[in-house]
């Protein structure tokens, strides 16, 4: 509220004309009226700039959908990527496990087929010397045709030698081989031959006529199953193994054991032994007894 004091007229014009102008301006500005022209420009650059964060919001919005549509893309593309390298991985391991077993499969039928093969063989390796067996000890149980020795050899006690034949002398006995020294020993000729059916007689000095050692000087060393193998003319070897030796006087020499026939092949050794220093004179005779065992 303004206060208006008394004045004088004139003052009270002038003031009042004063206050008229200031009253007038004040209302003047409190009751001016809006531009049509300037508010529809101001509505329309408002709508313009709310149009501009629409779009810049909506464009916003479509490049985060469109970022987010492309990583999911992405994700898809590389988990699909994913499954199918695990799925070719997977076939892979298959294929390689099947090959695997294919191959170990391969191996097994090579082995199964080598192991059959190799019984196979086994079995007529093992027929034909069964065979083969069968036909020796037929051959050793009847005996060799007739073939007369060309050598004889003894491995246990390192002695052998070519074999000389001897018969009868005129007065009935048996001739001996020859004592000098390296002298061979013989075989009794009408003896059959080694590996006959029979006894086959071979003969041998103990020592020479230098005192050296004779060809069956370690006659009395042979022992049970030591073997003894004479060669024939035809080219068979007879093996012998030793039954026994035994040692005789010469006044009880045993002619029937040792000449006498026998159902089998056999081998008969005869020696000097016993030997008397004081006539000079051998009174024994050690004979070896053997049997065929063996002919190739």
């Amino acid at each position: 509220m303004i206060r208006i004091r008394p004045a004088r007229r004139g003052r009270l014009v002038a003031s009042a004309a004063a206050l008229c102008l200031l009253l007038t301006g004040c209302a003047g500005q409190a009751a001016s009226t809006p531009d049509p022209a300037a508010s529809a420009s101001a509505a329309q650059a408002q709508r313009s700039r709310e149009a501009r964060a629409a779009e810049a919001s909506a464009s916003r919005a479509a490049a985060s959908s469109s970022a987010e549509a492309v990583r999911a893309s992405a994700a898809a593309e590389k988990s699909a990527a994913a499954e199918a390298s695990a799925k070719a991985s997977r076939a892979a391991a298959s294929a390689a496990a099947e090959e695997a077993a294919a191959e170990e499969a391969a191996r097994a039928q090579a082995e199964a087929d080598a192991a059959a093969a190799q019984a196979a063989a086994a079995e007529e390796a093992a027929r034909v010397a069964e065979e083969e067996r069968l036909a020796q000890e037929a051959v050793v149980a009847e005996g060799l045709d007739d073939s007369p020795p060309v050598s004889f050899t003894i491995p246990s006690i390192g002695a052998g030698s070519d074999l000389m034949r001897l018969l009868l002398r005129d007065d009935g006995s048996l001739a001996v081989p020859p004592a000098e020294p390296g002298s061979p020993a013989a075989w009794y000729a009408n003896s059959p031959s080694p590996g006959q059916r029979g006894p086959a007689v071979l003969l041998g000095h103990v020592n020479a006529t230098d005192g050296s050692a004779g060809v069956f000087a370690h006659l009395t060393d042979l022992a049970p199953g030591d073997t003894i193998e004479v060669e024939r003319e035809d080219g068979a070897v007879a093996v012998f193994a030793v039954d026994r030796g035994v040692t005789y006087s010469k006044d009880e020499f045993p002619t029937d054991e040792v000449y006498g026939d026998t159902d089998s092949p056999e081998l008969r050794l005869i020696t000097c032994d016993g030997y008397n220093a004081f006539t000079r004179e051998f009174e024994e005779n050690h004979i070896v007894y053997a049997t065929l065992v063996d002919v190739y």
